[in-house]
């Protein structure tokens, strides 16, 4: 059975270069999801010493979570879709029931990002940003493993 939902918006991000097809792979996606786990352990292992270092690792374990729904599917986010792509690929296929969930992954996208590109006036990620989007990381990866087995190869 195919899914359905959202499937007008992954044909128009397909279109766009946003998203691309690759064979569909439940290895790979586990093996994302395992990378996932291994980045939000590291995080939370060393969240006071280097709070922006985990800070990076929740947010690429958030990414890769998301990703892995994708890779099962047979698709991919290009460079031109970047991470923004993978948010709204899942949420158009997730929204509703899941979009919830799906809300702070473009807020931790953009804190990563003024931590990975600072200005002088950006405030340092703290070792409670990290705990604090520890538990968002862990829901990502949740929902991730939650969905891979409904959802069909595109």
């Amino acid at each position: 059975m195919r899914w359905m939902q959202g499937r007008g918006r992954i044909d128009e991000m397909l279109a766009s270069g946003q998203l691309e097809r690759v064979p569909p792979s439940r290895e790979h996606a586990d093996t994302l999801l395992a990378q996932a786990e291994r980045h939000i352990e590291f995080a939370r292992s060393g969240f006071e010493t280097d709070p922006t270092g985990a800070y990076q690792l929740l947010y690429d374990a958030s990414r890769k979570a998301l990703a892995s729904i994708l890779e099962n599917q047979g698709l991919r986010a290009t460079s031109r879709g970047g991470h923004l792509a993978v948010l709204d690929a899942v949420t158009a296929q997730l929204d509703p029931p899941l979009g919830q969930a799906l809300r702070s992954f473009d807020r931790m996208r953009r804190r990563r990002n003024s931590a990975e590109y600072p200005r002088p006036e950006t405030p340092q990620i703290t070792p409670d940003d990290v705990v604090q989007d520890l538990v968002k990381a862990e829901q990502f990866l949740a929902l991730a493993a939650k969905v891979l087995d409904q959802m069909s190869p595109y």
